[in-house]
């Protein structure tokens, strides 16, 4: 078994113009279809967090300076990052729902084409 030879071709693979096929076409519809949603949620999901984080800091006297105001706000800003963590999901599927129905014919066409050429 001749290695140098397996690694040239590997690396030649690398390098060499591929031609894209309808699978793979389809394959970056899909991730099109679905990034918007994706995007949302995580970057949602992680500020929501960090307000909760804040709120829950500021409550129990982490950060600030420990008044009862602090703490009342402190609760108010912990309440609002939790229900931005509860409201991503369901507003995630509904970006994620108005994403694939953009790109819903697109996607069954081709693939219907691949199956019918699988055939």
């Amino acid at each position: 078994m001749n290695t140098d030879k397996i690694y040239a071709e590997s690396i030649a693979n690398e390098y060499s113009v591929k031609k894209t096929s309808k699978v793979v076409a389809l394959k970056k519809l899909d991730r099109k279809a679905k990034r918007g949603a994706n995007i949302f949620a995580y970057t949602f999901g992680i500020v929501s967090a960090l307000v909760l984080g804040t709120g829950m800091c500021l409550s129990m006297d982490v950060i600030g300076n420990g008044t009862q105001m602090s703490f009342i706000c402190g609760i108010i800003i912990g309440v609002i990052g939790i229900v931005g963590v509860a409201v991503n999901y369901p507003i995630y599927k509904k970006i994620k729902k108005r994403g694939m129905e953009k790109y819903a014919g697109d996607i069954i066409r081709l693939a219907n084409e691949i199956s019918e050429r699988s055939l």
